[in-house]
């Protein structure tokens, strides 16, 4: 059984994979070009990859290919009709990362909502030695507790989310992209009540059909001007230049984000435009990566590769 690692250090080099060794040969690689990854999969039987594109062009020529591992939870890189052609199976990996993320949404959102970035920089710019007084609020925050919290999708990390929001003592409500999805405990809304009516919304959707630009010029529109926009869902749901003007033209307070339509991000982003830390937080993809998750996704991949072999 040989085993490849076409993008290992998406995964991070300080978590331990000497486990995969037990399981067969293995091979790592840093990162791969398509003409790379077909070329370093030509004699493998389980390939491992995060972003790596999945199709004809890339494993054409690998012939002994019987299993294709992503350490995500999205699969759009994979042309699963490809696959099921060959008789290649795939695997993805869900829920190792809601604690992660969740926390990741409150970051976003308290470095925002608290102003944070201008009172460390206050201090920091040593206005605060010997101030005339022992407190300085000039930026206005208000508390958590009584806001209305709007969720898109409402899937392990959102009803997680909804959990940790509620404990704040949110209202929570929530739209269902699927329009399918009910949750008990929970007030299901139309997308236009929860953007008029939220304080906070915060995307844990999937990128489908139904979510491509859903947040659009006139989505942020409806917002309140004094919302706290997050997005640690996929890029692409948020078109960014609505979300750039809409925080130019101080149609919504701020903006947190961890994801983008083109990652790394892309020179012509609307977005790179905007300096105010108090206005926009970035990421960079970030908030499924804490040690613990990463962790847990790599034995989760080594163990689903084990019960293939064992089948």
């Amino acid at each position: 059984m040989k085993i490849v690692f076409l993008d290992r250090k998406s995964i991070g080099e300080d978590i331990d994979l000497s486990g995969f060794a037990q399981l067969g040969e293995v091979e790592f690689y840093d990162f791969s070009s398509k003409e790379e990854a077909r070329e370093r999969t030509k004699t493998a039987d389980v390939i491992v990859l995060n972003k790596v594109e999945i199709n004809e062009e890339t494993i054409g020529e690998a012939e002994h290919l019987k299993l294709v591992c992503v350490t995500a939870t999205g699969t759009n890189n994979l042309d699963k009709e490809y696959l099921a052609e060959r008789g290649i199976e795939w695997r993805n990996v869900a829920g190792y990362s809601t604690e992660t993320v969740a926390q990741h949404t409150f970051a976003l959102l308290f470095y925002l909502m608290e102003h944070l970035s201008y009172y460390d920089e206050y201090v920091k710019s040593e206005k605060y030695v010997n101030d005339v007084s022992f407190t300085h609020f000039a930026m206005h925050f208000h508390e958590l507790a009584g806001k209305t919290w709007g969720i898109i999708g409402l899937g392990n990390i959102g009803r997680r989310v909804a959990d940790l929001a509620k404990a704040f003592g949110c209202r929570v409500i929530y739209y269902s992209t699927s329009g399918r999805n009910q949750q008990d405990g929970y007030e299901r809304v139309e997308l236009d009540e929860l953007l008029g009516t939220s304080d906070i919304v915060s995307v844990h959707a999937p990128l489908n059909e139904a979510t491509n630009g859903l947040m659009s010029k006139e989505a942020f529109a409806k917002m309140k001007k004094s919302a706290i926009f997050i997005n640690v869902g996929r890029g692409p749901i948020v078109d960014e230049q609505a979300l750039a003007d809409a925080l130019n033209e101080n149609r919504i307070a701020a903006a947190g984000l961890d994801v983008l339509s083109v990652e790394p991000m892309s020179e012509d982003n609307p977005l790179r435009q905007i300096k105010d830390s108090q206005r926009l937080l970035i990421t960079p993809h970030i908030a499924w990566a804490s040690v613990e998750a990463r962790t847990r996704l790599m034995e989760i991949i080594q163990n689903q590769i084990k019960e293939f072999m064992e089948d």
